[in-house]
């Protein structure tokens, strides 16, 4: 299959060896990074502030992952909760202090990475070794497949029930790599779904699984309550 570079803010990274292989990670419910993508982030915890600054001085990468919810141990520590599987590597892209003591961050996604265990280096925040997933610096060849019209339709019946607005111009226009994965971390479902939608085997398949949990979403009221895939 055919390999692509990834890039992200002004770094290019030609395939998985040039994503770091020890990097510190912001474990949060419901948060979702996909490659491509930008996060905006409010850090204003000390450990995370800390977490900032480390990787400021560093490769500039941060994991975002979320609590392993189906675990019934913490983590190592022992004092926090363990870690789901997958997770996604980011850049710091922009960043800006607030003047109250926050930052205020964007990441944009690198490419997602498995967990590959926990390290105990010593600092406030969580550090973890991790292995890029390999189909993210390949051509992902279900782009072209995607049921676009099916997708921009529940989008729209989802809005339309929530009385929400949107850019349908842009929306429109985008690409399909980029509307699904937007889409997808627009969409304020639950950790299962964000999950599901993180661990897609490809974009057809994510923008499958958007689908399914919107429309699992409007037969129950459209609120945008969190649902469950279970």
């Amino acid at each position: 299959m055919q390999e692509r570079a990834l890039k992200a803010g002004n770094a290019h990274y030609a395939d998985a060896s040039a994503v770091p292989d020890q990097i510190p990670v912001f474990p949060l419910a419901g948060a979702l990074l996909l490659p491509g993508c930008r996060l905006p982030l409010n850090i204003f915890e000390p450990r995370y502030i800390a977490m900032v600054d480390h990787a400021l001085a560093g490769a500039r990468v941060i994991g975002m992952i979320q609590p392993d919810l189906g675990a019934h141990e913490d983590g190592p520590t022992g004092t926090e909760p363990a870690l789901s599987a997958i997770g996604c590597a980011g850049r710091v892209v922009s960043f800006a202090e607030s003047g109250d003591g926050r930052y205020l961050i964007s990441l944009v996604g690198i490419c997602r990475f498995r967990c590959r265990g926990e390290v105990r280096a010593g600092t406030p925040f969580r550090q973890c070794r991790i292995a890029p997933l390999a189909a993210d610096f390949e051509a992902d060849n279900s782009t072209g497949r995607i049921d676009r019209a099916a997708l921009l339709q529940v989008f729209q019946a989802y809005l339309e029930a929530n009385s929400l607005e949107a850019d349908w111009d842009s929306i429109r226009g985008a690409a399909n790599d980029l509307l699904v994965n937007t889409l997808s971390m627009m969409a304020p479902f639950g950790p299962e779904e964000k999950q599901a939608l993180l661990e897609a085997a490809d974009l057809k398949t994510r923008a499958e699984t958007l689908v399914a949990v919107t429309e699992l979403s409007l037969a129950r009221g459209g609120d945008g309550s969190p649902s469950s895939l279970q």
